[in-house]
């Protein structure tokens, strides 16, 4: 990815930014028996408050959180406003039958710009943003044994040229995981919503956003540029197993992008 973006795309960085923490987090149960997972501690630090370190070193201004589980914790914690960025809440009442296709089409209508959306167990080293502040662009990773999840194949312009549910089939092309942070232009947002609207009034809300997605790549409706976070210092936290090998590449007190890369690498 060139470093020129601010000069190739002016105006258009973003700086609103939308968060998905509605759900129960139960594998990592019991640490979130108390508490949602994105305040869940990595090294003293919990994920929500290094995401919020991340948004104001990039200049974000808006943060929108879509809330159930446990929604009065995130609430007492951050407040409205957390420095320059401005705080808003959706509460999602159906958390515990839904899936983050619904907690995404409930943020509709209250945001109308582009905007960079995360997931609540992801830790990542700010710099790593650099690239994903400007529309149409989601993060990946090369797809690797030990991990799961989502992949998508690449063309040569590093566009994704298609989704893949599941990592378990044999397969003989490359493939590139998800990272789960991805960035919108407003009229991709637009057509986004309405396909989230056919799928909510069919009554489809236990699925994963990424179906809309994928089902929206495969007719060319959205085009999305990938962003390599390959050999970067980025963690999924899904379970205890996960918090521990976060914790070896996250000590709070190493916060040199470098030191943090190596870590990755080894």
């Amino acid at each position: 990815m060139n470093n020129d973006s601010d000069n190739c795309y002016g105006q258009n960085r973003i700086t609103t930014a939308l968060l998905l923490a509605a759900g129960t987090g139960s594998r990592l149960f019991p640490l979130t028996q108390n508490s949602p997972k994105c305040l869940t501690l990595v090294n003293g630090k919990s994920i929500l408050e290094r995401l919020i370190i991340n948004l104001k070193n990039q200049g974000f201004k808006r943060l929108v959180i879509v809330t159930g589980y446990k929604k009065e914790c995130i609430m007492d914690y951050l407040g409205e406003k957390s420095g320059d960025i401005c705080i808003e809440y959706i509460y999602s009442p159906l958390y515990k039958t839904t899936n983050n296709i619904y907690s995404l089409w409930l943020a509709r209508n209250i945001i109308n710009e582009p905007f960079v959306l995360f997931e609540s167990d992801l830790v990542l080293n700010s710099t790593l943003l650099n690239d994903m502040v400007y529309p149409d662009r989601m993060a990946v990773a090369l797809m690797q044994p030990w991990l799961n999840g989502t992949t998508v194949s690449l063309d040569m312009a590093n566009k994704v040229t298609q989704f893949q549910k599941g990592t378990t089939e044999s397969y003989s092309d490359i493939r590139y995981k998800t990272v789960n942070i991805y960035s919108f232009s407003l009229q991709s947002w637009q057509g986004i919503v309405k396909k989230l609207n056919q799928y909510i009034e069919a009554g489809n809300v236990s699925c994963y956003y990424e179906t809309v997605f994928s089902e929206m790549v495969d007719n060319r409706s959205l085009a999305i540029e990938s962003v390599s976070f390959d050999h970067k210092p980025w963690y999924e936290i899904d379970n205890i197993t996960d918090l521990a090998r976060a914790e070896l590449l996250f000590p709070w007190e190493i916060n040199k992008y470098a030191k943090l890369e190596n870590a990755m690498a080894s």
